[in-house]
């Protein structure tokens, strides 16, 4: 619900633009062409990158859930209210939150959700049934309440489409349920928000896919999302809406740390989803707008998911809330080139826990913690490959402009720049906060009831 709420003018002019932001799950930051893939095969977002800009240094959060809630919110996941006990990496999102899309509906905007949700419990059966997109700002939802661990099962609204969904089928239905979207509200300013399933695994692709990748499934997996990628891009022309639609690609996390052909790839960066390196959060972002962004640049400057909110917000002619801290940057210089320099810091969260902090290139990761009750010590370890489960006992500062996998700590040669981001750190410490301990700008677990029985999924189903 939107509680303090002005409008700024648009930066453009003639009509609002459109807005689609294509998430996908689990996507390593090389597994696209254009960030080089040697043998994923992507031409519609190599296209796509090469009509718009390519963000290099661009950031999610390390794990599904957080990553959603920071995209929509425009908050860091620590910082939000939640409608349970904050235990959870996944939160269930509460209803207090202000989300992109209700700030893009305040100013006339049709609002529409298509695929994996994961805010409203992480369970296909067990979710709070109060807290799903259409209660958190969204007209239209095709969705799966959480990841694809073993079964999908599909909503539309507040209504249950279908019980354990073939997977394999789940890529082009989202598509098709989107290009349905685009052609109902053609006529209106529109936000879509399309958040694939895979490549999280349990991967399953269509018949007409399997096999082609020479990356085995994974790849294919991601040749399938290019494809209908392809079709989303195709409808925009077709519709007359390529010139005034912004196209926004990126994923929620780095990859998962798995043997075999369902592995994923963040090289050259260091680490995979759930970790505090690189290759858990850094993740690939093209954003495509023929006319409002510049064709063919690419960045290096540190943006984050959380910067789409007031971005947006201000090229649509919305405001961000003004009773709350938004963490979120508005970008929309950069995107038009009119900004080439940017010094913010950006902060790694293992669930609760503050474990590093980026400003500019470098990059500075805490002492860890050996507290057996946390999640981010005791489970997560598991899904990053063994030679990156490493426990820090001092700071430790990387140039990640020089040293972009992280391997060589020049903590020592460069002692004011320690002072520096540890100030940083101490600061998100007190604001946002740190290992289970809110900031003081950080909103109230939430004062709904935890949980809420599901009566959408029937008992016997579950």
């Amino acid at each position: 619900m939107l509680t303090s709420y002005t409008r700024s003018s648009p930066i453009t002019d003639g009509p609002k633009p459109n807005f689609i932001i294509i998430l996908t799950d689990d996507q390593g930051y090389q597994d696209l062409g254009c960030y080089g893939s040697p043998d994923i095969k992507t031409p519609n977002l190599d296209k796509m990158a090469s009509e718009g800009m390519r963000f290099t240094s661009f950031y999610a959060q390390t794990v599904c859930g957080p990553s959603r809630a920071a995209l929509l919110t425009g908050c860091y996941p620590l910082r939000l209210a939640r409608n349970d006990t904050g235990e959870m990496p996944h939160p269930k999102l509460a209803l207090s939150e202000v989300t992109l899309a209700e700030v893009l509906r305040s100013v006339g905007y049709k609002t529409g959700m298509i695929g994996k949700w994961d805010l409203a419990g992480h369970s296909q059966d067990d979710f709070n049934p109060d807290l799903l997109p259409f209660d958190q700002g969204f007209d239209y939802s095709f969705f799966t309440p959480t990841s694809n661990d073993s079964k999908v099962n599909l909503l539309r609204n507040k209504e249950v489409v279908e019980l354990n969904a073939d997977m394999s089928t789940l890529t082009r239905r989202y598509t098709d349920e989107a290009i349905g979207f685009i052609e109902n509200n053609k006529q209106h300013a529109f936000f879509l928000y399309l958040a694939h399933s895979m490549p999280h695994v349990k991967l399953a692709v269509s018949e007409e896919f399997k096999g082609r990748s020479a990356a085995g499934l994974y790849g294919d997996v991601l040749e399938e999302i290019d494809y209908h990628v392809g079709r989303i891009l195709a409808k925009l022309k077709e519709s007359g809406l390529d010139d005034n639609t912004y196209v926004i690609f990126t994923s929620d996390n780095g990859p998962w740390w798995v043997k075999g052909d369902q592995a994923g790839h963040s090289g050259p960066l260091r680490g995979a989803k759930t970790s505090a390196w690189d290759g858990g959060s850094r993740v690939p972002c093209i954003i495509r707008a023929k006319g409002h962004v510049p064709a063919g640049r690419t960045t290096d400057l540190v943006i984050t998911t959380m910067d789409l909110l007031p971005t947006l917000a201000k090229i649509a002619g919305a405001e961000v809330p003004k009773d709350r801290v938004i963490d979120g940057l508005d970008i929309s210089g950069i995107l038009t080139g009119k900004v080439t320099e940017l010094n913010r810091p950006f902060y790694f969260y293992q669930h609760d826990q503050l474990r590093s902090v980026r400003r500019g290139k470098w990059k500075l990761h805490l002492p860890h913690r050996q507290d057996p009750k946390s999640i981010a010590f005791a489970k997560w370890p598991i899904h990053i490959a063994p030679e990156d489960r490493v426990v820090f006992t001092m700071p430790v500062l990387y140039n990640v402009e020089n040293d972009v996998g992280e391997t060589t700590d020049v903590a020592v040669q460069n002692p004011e720049i320690m002072k520096a981001l540890m100030r940083d750190l101490e600061w998100a410490t007190k604001d946002i906060g740190d290992g289970g301990k809110r900031g003081v700008n950080a909103r109230p677990l939430g004062t709904e009831p935890y949980h809420t029985p599901n009566k959408l999924i029937p008992e016997n189903h579950k």
